[in-house]
């Protein structure tokens, strides 16, 4: 009995050593994935601070209205002035109805056919 009970204690030693060292492997892999994944994630914030320090660049209030003046016989772009924005109170809104609603249409889908019968398919001729 007592020999019984040292192989099976034996046994179970053994395998949690093979389930440690499994788990210590795939801990290190998981590890090495995560550390694969802050690099990526921090080339992707490098080349964003890129693109918007290039789109702050380009989009140069100066820059913009030489481009605007350059290209104006094309795009018939004036440049932004102060006194070009309004202010709310002179924005005309409608006065009238909008929509006619005296003459509406009730629709119901009570008496609609359910979705898995067919219709009827008419003949072409």
């Amino acid at each position: 009995m007592r020999s019984i009970f040292y192989i099976l204690s034996a046994m179970i030693v053994i395998g949690l050593g093979y389930w440690a060292y499994h788990e210590n492997y795939e801990t290190q892999a998981s590890l090495k994935d995560v550390r694969s994944l802050h690099r990526q994630i921090g080339a992707a914030h490098e080349r964003l601070n890129i693109l918007e320090a290039e789109w702050a660049y380009l989009n140069r209030p100066d820059r913009l209205r030489d481009l605007a003046e350059l290209n104006f016989d094309r795009l018939g772009l004036l440049p932004l002035m102060p006194d070009a924005f309004g202010r709310v109170e002179q924005i005309a809104y409608p006065t009238g109805i909008v929509f006619d609603i005296a003459n509406s249409v009730t629709v119901s889908s009570d008496n609609a056919p359910l979705l898995d019968t067919q219709l009827p398919v008419e003949p072409s001729q």
